[in-house]
């Protein structure tokens, strides 16, 4: 008999949590599962009205602010009426409802962390609380060891309970010869190295630095150009940066991409200089494409990528530094071409969808 299998979560938008569901749902093996998406909040996103379109079984509650009492009773009707055997919480928020709801129901219970504010904090309120909601799930899971000590630090959850599951992804394949067509719209010669990064333009990804360190850069190596790829609130602010700079002719904005790969496969070096990380989806798959990756010492980058092995970590906020981990990989095509494939070496061994669902059906079954 098939193990009725249901994740809950906030919506499915754009973000590494949707993705990382997603890639849970396309790979589960369907001989052993019914695999199920909740949503609490409304509406589902276009990750979710993707996987509605293939046939996968979402729906979507409304939660209302506040402290939503009646959501438990929803979610709770939903698990009783699919006869949910285990349920999959994705985030704090889903953790809370959907462990309440599924008092008393038989259901296993999972929560797993996908990554923290920043700057994190804590409440009187989760101190208490908490210890009773561990008490009503089986495992509980962070996609990092950074994030599990989160966990501990900021949710007073003991870390003999927090196993840590790093993300997955499939191996990425670039087209040649579509990544040629963009080099050509984008009007990027042969000889121009292309310095980039992809990621929602928010504070916490750093982008300032990254547009700072490279103005610097490209003072002595003119045939440079930027790539950032995304959209975000802080979209104007970036382009008043790099015009005050005066770089716009050498940085493109490429605004949001649903399919980012071509980009990716364009970038001679990926960097990611965020105040925060959990384990990045983009980061995996920069090193499944071998690019050589610049990271922040922040997160779970520094358990993905080891220093002058797999890629080049800097400090947080670090301008200085940063600027001469560019300049080490932009005078160096050897260098370029050993971090690479030193990270598509550890992307196979430990980053796979393969990986990540094997260590989750453990727990599913």
């Amino acid at each position: 008999m098939k193990i009725n299998l249901l994740h809950v979560t906030f919506d499915m938008h754009i973000g590494g949590t949707e993705q990382v569901i997603k890639n849970l749902v396309e790979a589960t093996d369907k001989s052993k599962f019914n695999t199920f998406i909740l949503c609490i909040e409304s509406p589902i996103g276009p990750i979710g009205e993707m996987l509605s379109e293939k046939g996968y079984k979402i729906d979507a509650l409304s939660r209302k602010a506040g402290f939503d009492l009646k959501l438990i009773f929803e979610i709770r009707r939903y698990v009783i009426q699919h006869q949910i055997d285990v349920l999959h919480c994705h985030q704090y928020t889903p953790w809370v409802y959907g462990a309440l709801a599924s008092v008393l129901t038989g259901t296993k219970v999972i929560f797993t962390e996908h990554g923290r504010f920043y700057p994190d904090r804590s409440s009187w309120k989760r101190k208490y609380i908490n210890p009773w909601l561990v008490k009503l799930t089986d495992h509980i899971t962070s996609i990092s060891k950074a994030t599990k000590q989160a966990l501990v630090d900021y949710e007073y959850i003991p870390a003999s309970r927090i196993d840590v599951i790093y993300n997955g992804i499939a191996e990425l394949e670039g087209n040649a010869e579509e990544a040629q067509k963009l080099r050509e719209k984008l009007s990027i010669s042969e000889d121009t190295l292309i310095l980039g990064t992809i990621s929602r333009l928010d504070p916490i990804k750093n982008h300032r630095l990254l547009v700072l360190s490279f103005a610097r850069v490209q003072k002595e190596n003119p045939k440079l150009r930027l790539l950032i790829v995304g959209d975000g609130d802080l979209r104007p602010d970036l382009e008043q940066q790099v015009k005050e700079l005066e770089i716009s002719d050498k940085v493109i904005f490429t605004g949001f991409q649903t399919n980012p790969v071509d980009y990716l496969q364009l970038m001679d070096i990926f960097l990611l200089p965020s105040f925060s990380e959990g384990t990045s989806m983009t980061l995996l798959e920069a090193m499944s494409l071998a690019k050589p990756c610049i990271v922040t010492d922040v997160g779970g980058n520094p358990e993905i990528i080891e220093d002058q092995i797999s890629g080049l970590v800097t400090p947080s906020n670090d301008e200085n530094r940063l600027v001469a981990a560019c300049d080490s990989l932009i005078k160096d095509s050897k260098l370029r071409k050993k971090l690479g494939d030193a990270g598509k070496a550890q992307f196979e061994e430990r980053f796979t969808v393969q990986c990540m669902l094997r260590n989750y059906q453990a727990i599913y079954l």
